[in-house]
């Protein structure tokens, strides 16, 4: 996995920093139920989930999408669920129109635009046209803009699939010594290449999805059981640090 800028966490509508001592959270409550302010009914999330493969499906995207998994806490059929987490698959972006590029680094200071982004789609969402901290259009942090308001949703996108970054993460967080940095594996496919999994929505509708405890799965890919118990616990407490919508970029 080649590293950078791109590999690491953006917020995009909100901070990550732990809570001072003394800070509230904010709750509401429903059917006598306490709940944060963020937090999602699972058929709320599922909804929302919907409409995000929804937009994939019938909108002209910055890059093209090959495929939408989700996983973490709705995978796991958690009700309600403080954060969605959305991982896609994107394609580089071929035939593209580069002799556009110089009108949008008049418009909008960017470069990139027509190489790694699309032109047709940066002239009809140019709200959502984003750049990396060298000025570049950024695809992940586009498609994060264009599928994402201010709400409490991680996109992970990377230009391999779910399974395959799974293992290359998890080989990186060991190396590194680092393991915040790992993907859960506990993911479910909802659509590939136009074809969406009506099974999934439902199973997950229903909280039907079966996977084992983060440990255990982690075990499954090769960890140490001490090991894969301490990077579980790194991964819960890095997950509860992260509030609004952020994304991370990984190339493979």
């Amino acid at each position: 996995m080649e590293s950078g800028d791109i590999a690491k966490t953006e917020v995009l509508a909100s901070s990550q920093k732990p809570k001072a001592s003394g800070d509230s959270e904010r709750f509401f409550h429903v059917g006598g139920v306490r709940r944060r302010m963020s937090q999602l009914s699972r058929s709320a999330a599922v909804d929302r989930l919907e409409r995000l493969v929804e937009t994939v499906e019938q909108e002209p995207m910055p890059v093209p999408v090959r495929e939408v998994w989700v996983y973490g806490d709705l995978a796991l059929g958690v009700d309600p669920v403080d954060r969605l987490n959305v991982y896609l698959t994107k394609e580089l972006l071929f035939h593209g129109d580069a002799s556009r590029e110089s009108e949008f680094v008049e418009s909008h200071g960017i470069e990139g635009v027509g190489k790694t982004v699309s032109a047709e789609w940066a002239e009809t969402h140019p709200e959502a046209l984003r750049a990396n901290a060298n000025g570049y259009a950024a695809p992940e942090r586009c498609l994060a803009a264009h599928l994402v308001d201010e709400e409490s949703i991680h996109l992970e996108v990377c230009n391999t699939g779910f399974e395959q970054n799974v293992t290359q993460r998890l080989k990186g967080a060991i190396a590194q010594d680092d393991y915040e940095q790992i993907l859960d594996p506990r993911g479910a496919c909802l659509w590939v290449a136009g074809t969406r999994s009506e099974t999934a929505f439902e199973k997950l509708r229903a909280g039907e999805l079966v996977f084992p405890t983060l440990p255990n799965a982690l075990e499954s890919l090769g960890m140490e059981s001490e090991a894969a118990a301490e990077a579980a616990d790194a991964v819960t407490r890095y997950r509860e640090r992260q509030t609004g919508a952020t994304v991370r970029g990984d190339v493979v």
